[in-house]
């Protein structure tokens, strides 16, 4: 039996040996004039990566990986002395076919690797557990390409992370509880795959961006669930669900805040509308009761359309550019100041369809900018201005009197 392990050491030796050459071979002078040897494990590392991926039809990315020349000069490869510490997979200009194949866990031996892409393409397969080894990772994404499996837990071993992008692709299972510990994590986007549990807590005050929208989510979201730091939050389009007006009241550095397309209840936090938020898309969701801002609204564009909110609408949402109230249970008069904005072209767009208002002051000759879209239709009155609504208002311009408490029709 000893005589196969003897072969075995033999053979590698002889690979090693082979690798030392070759790398002898490939000396070269930094700036400083010092002579760099590229170091092996890295040489045998991307000599594995090549091997298991390919250009697709259209991309010449492999074309310059020659292994007889520098491996530093290959394109998508950056060193540092003797060490592979960028490694940029594919053409990044715009159109280009990208890649096809496998990531292949000898990656993981590029142990300097400070930032990982690959463009997207048609890679497939699941992320080598390898990944954790890269100890000085700082920036990895692979979006758009056809990765499957789970997010492997041992990622939150990269303490150094500070970037991960794995959206658009065809991930499963959890989002992996120890991501929410990493000190680092600045950006977070696994959006469009086909992830499902929990939402985990994310502790790290280093996070800004969080992009987990077109997954299949559910649970809740506690008051501590997400730190205050982030500045855009997409959950859109899961099956979460609880209420949010914890959560939300805390993170007043909000700059972008899309919920809409789950199953979140309860009320919204008026001094929500008081953030830097340039974007609010809340709709189709369950949120219920009155929406009282502290003060005018300054978010350009604001959806709580397909809710269940109720009580007059605020005049504080006047300001707003594009107001989406539509299929709600508000009631009332719309105020006056939604008229005059609206005829100043002040507000591009008024979706007001769908509630139980009662009347709006405006002359029926006047004429709406063609700048503005206005909607009235099937409320507890008779719309006084012909405006063109969108199709899913349906044909109804008014409501049935036996749901019109105070029909003034």
């Amino acid at each position: 039996m000893a005589k196969p392990r003897v072969a075995v050491r033999s053979r590698f030796r002889s690979v090693l040996s082979w690798v030392m050459m070759c790398a002898m071979c490939l000396m070269r002078s930094d700036r400083l004039g010092v002579v760099a040897i590229l170091d092996p494990n890295d040489f045998l590392a991307l000599q594995s990566i090549r091997k298991s991926l390919d250009d697709i039809p259209g991309s010449s990315f492999f074309g310059s990986w020659d292994f007889t020349a520098d491996p530093c000069n290959f394109a998508g490869v950056l060193c540092d002395a003797d060490r592979v510490i960028a490694l940029n997979l594919g053409d990044p200009r715009a159109g280009s076919p990208g890649l096809t194949g496998r990531i292949d866990p000898a990656i993981g031996r590029l142990s300097s690797l400070a930032e990982l892409t690959v463009v997207p393409g048609r890679v497939f397969g699941s992320l080598p557990q390898t990944l954790y080894q890269l100890k000085s990772l700082r920036f990895l994404a692979v979006s758009r390409n056809f990765l499957t499996g789970e997010i492997p837990a041992n990622l939150g071993l990269l303490r150094s992370l500070r970037t991960l992008d794995l959206s658009y692709n065809q991930l499963t299972g959890p989002v992996p509880r120890p991501l929410g510990t990493l000190p680092e994590l600045s950006n977070l986007m696994l959006c469009h795959n086909r992830l499902s549990g929990s939402v985990p807590p994310f502790v790290s005050e280093s996070l800004t961006r969080l992009d987990l929208k077109h997954n299949d989510l559910s649970g809740s979201l506690g008051p501590l669930a997400l730190p205050a730091s982030l500045q855009y939050l997409s959950l859109s389009w899961n099956l979460l669900g609880g209420p949010v007006d914890g959560v939300l009241s805390r993170m007043d550095r909000l700059n972008y805040l899309d919920l809409s397309m789950n199953r979140f209840s309860g009320p919204i936090p008026g001094r929500l509308f008081a953030f830097p938020i340039t974007n609010l898309q809340l709709q189709r969701n369950g949120f219920e009761g009155e929406v009282e801002p502290a003060g005018q609204v300054a978010i350009p564009t604001v959806d709580l359309s397909y809710n269940r909110l109720s009580g007059q609408i605020s005049p504080m949402f006047s300001t707003v550019q594009n107001l989406y109230l539509n299929n709600n249970r508000f009631t009332g008069q719309v105020p006056g100041s939604f008229v005059d904005r609206l005829l100043a072209a002040n507000i591009q767009t008024l979706y007001l369809q769908h509630n139980f208002l009662t009347g709006i002051e405006i002359n029926p000759a006047a004429d709406i900018p063609l700048s503005s879209s206005l909607c009235l239709q099937y409320n507890c009155m008779v719309p006084p201005v012909q405006a063109p609504c969108p199709l899913k208002a349906g044909k109804q311009k008014t409501r049935p009197t036996s749901q019109c408490a105070e029909w003034r029709g």
